[in-house]
């Protein structure tokens, strides 16, 4: 994918952002500044490229949670690098691993997690380092945005505050200038009227805004990674379409990479340079984003995809997979899918396939039979019904 750097984008002539909390706005008499203008339509053509330079590699990471039912393999052997200014999208259903693998890259994770494989950070293993330089590391080189801020953000602090935390927990400064940097901050996620919104609590923001000052905390000490977990969640399709622009600003303004967890295929799409999607604990495909999106070599990546509502589809019924994901305690012998794939053989319920590369080369899939996903024109059609398929 070719993407210019630094192309110009028209500015909106109104700021939008002030609609997300118009009942505040007009009880305080606030009138919408022309001045606050906002990018519309950014997309990663318009943004920075990746570079070349590797900042965060995760090899054959594994983490296991013992409970009185079982040993729970939450995450199994996930590996994948990530380069400056890159956005690598995780997808996947509910359960398949995505936060947890992100949770033990921030460190983050219960004392009773059993955590194997190595993470690098700029080659030095986090997995080896003493608590007091994980804490270092964590907010200030390697930042999150939580899924869900209103129980990530105090309520009993105002959001200058907590900004300020973030900042004064890693750098000696007065609280004065701590507070004029989250200002900055604010400023820069487009919240408005953003001097006054420091002395505001949670509760008083809107959903939208209560993500922007997730975002505005997670960059406010220009991390080179940020992990934005569900960014999008609860929010509707303006806002979220806002917020995931606002990430794309944020990265090139921070000079930052970003992890994109999310099961929204369409939020991938138009997000991210890379997509890694992962069943079960484990990846299964991984790859740049168009030629997954258009060739999937795993039946899952397949399945996911036909399930997508289509505008050509006439009001046919959705397709969802069949079947739901397999107990982590309990793991099926072979391919986890293989008892929800309608591509399944004798060997895929006896042996678990390996990631590997396919016909193209940097793509790369966990299936015995990505071959037969190769020859078909639309992969989605081992996933329609007998009717559809007839039809």
């Amino acid at each position: 994918m070719t993407t210019p750097p630094n192309v110009p984008i028209e500015p909106h002539a109104v700021d939008p952002h002030v609609f997300d909390d118009p009942a505040a706005a007009a009880a305080s008499g606030q009138i919408l500044d022309s001045a606050e203008e906002v990018h519309v339509g950014l997309t990663l053509d318009a943004v920075r490229p990746p570079s070349h330079e590797e900042i965060l590699r995760v090899e054959n990471l594994t983490v296991e949670f013992p409970t009185e039912d079982g040993v729970v393999h939450a995450v199994r052997g996930v590996s994948y690098g990530l380069r400056e200014r890159e956005v690598l999208g995780i997808v996947g259903e509910s359960g398949s691993g995505k936060s947890v693998s992100s949770l033990a890259v921030m460190g983050l994770l219960p004392k009773s997690a059993r955590i194997k494989g190595r993470i690098l950070f700029r080659g030095d293993d986090m997995l080896k380092m003493s608590p007091r330089k994980q804490r270092g590391l964590r907010g200030r080189k390697i930042a999150m945005i939580f899924q869900d801020p209103m129980t990530a953000l105090n309520p009993v602090h105002t959001i200058g505050d907590q900004l300020a935390e973030a900042v004064l927990a890693h750098e000696l400064m007065p609280r004065k200038t701590a507070l004029a940097r989250a200002r900055e901050m604010l400023d820069l996620v487009g919240i408005p009227q953003a001097e006054a919104r420091l002395r505001s609590y949670p509760h008083e923001f809107s959903g939208g805004m209560r993500q922007r000052a997730m975002i505005a905390m997670a960059v406010i000490n220009n991390p080179d990674i940020i992990i934005a977990d569900e960014p999008t969640t609860a929010l509707d399709v303006t806002v979220q379409a806002q917020i995931l622009e606002k990430l794309l600003e944020v990265k090139d303004a921070v000079n930052a990479a970003i992890v994109l967890i999310t099961h929204d295929l369409g939020v991938i799409a138009g997000m991210a340079h890379r997509v890694l999607v992962m069943y079960a604990g484990r990846p299964v495909e991984l790859g740049d984003t168009d030629p997954v999106f258009e060739e999937p070599r795993m039946p899952y990546t397949a399945g996911l995809l036909g399930s997508i509502p289509s505008l050509e589809g006439g009001g046919s019924r959705l397709r969802p997979i069949k079947g739901t994901p397999p107990s982590l305690i309990n793991l099926p012998t072979g391919c986890p899918f293989s008892p929800r794939c309608p591509l399944a053989t004798d060997i895929c319920r006896t042996e678990e396939p390996q990631l590997a590369e396919t016909d193209s080369g940097g793509h790369f899939a966990a299936c015995h039979h990505w071959d037969k996903l190769a020859a078909a024109e639309d992969p989605t059609v081992f996933f329609r019904t007998e009717s559809e398929t007839v039809a």
